[in-house]
This record gives structure tokens, C-alpha cells and sequence, in this order.
């Protein structure tokens, strides 16, 4: 099993061969190659990135408060 890293970016865990680590004001933190290759395209296509991962990480909440309200 590998090892993987949270995404400061966009919440969510990686391998850690997808992270690579930048610096930040506020130490070093980790970053998934896909959130960092997005910040290179145009806006629009900026705003996809991001809303997908708004609309997955609503669904992973969803489901843990569909779960977690089931027992």
C-alpha cells in the first residue's frame, strides 16, 4: 500500500508520487501535480478544475454525513 500526502489545494489525499512539496508562507506544504498543472491554465478552465473538486469533496461530505447519520 502507498503512502499518501493531503492536498493542502484541493483536501484531498494523493500517492505521494503525485505531490510534490512547495513552500508557502506558512512552512512547507504539499500540492498534487494535477492542482498545480491547473494553476497554469486559462481562467475558465481554472474554474472547472476548481468547481470539480468543490462538487467531489461535497460528495465525499455527503456520503460520511449519510454514513455517520445511518448508525
Amino acid at each position: 500500500m502507498s503512502q499518501t500526502a493531503y492536498c493542502y489545494h484541493c483536501g484531498v489525499h494523493h500517492p505521494i508520487e503525485e505531490m510534490r512539496q512547495i513552500y508557502t508562507k506558512g512552512g512547507k506544504r504539499r500540492r498534487c501535480i494535477k492542482s498545480i498543472e491547473a494553476t497554469k491554465a486559462e481562467t475558465a478552465q481554472r474554474d472547472a478544475f476548481g468547481q470539480r473538486m468543490t462538487e467531489m469533496n461535497k460528495a465525499a461530505a455527503q456520503a460520511k454525513q449519510r454514513i455517520l447519520n445511518s448508525q
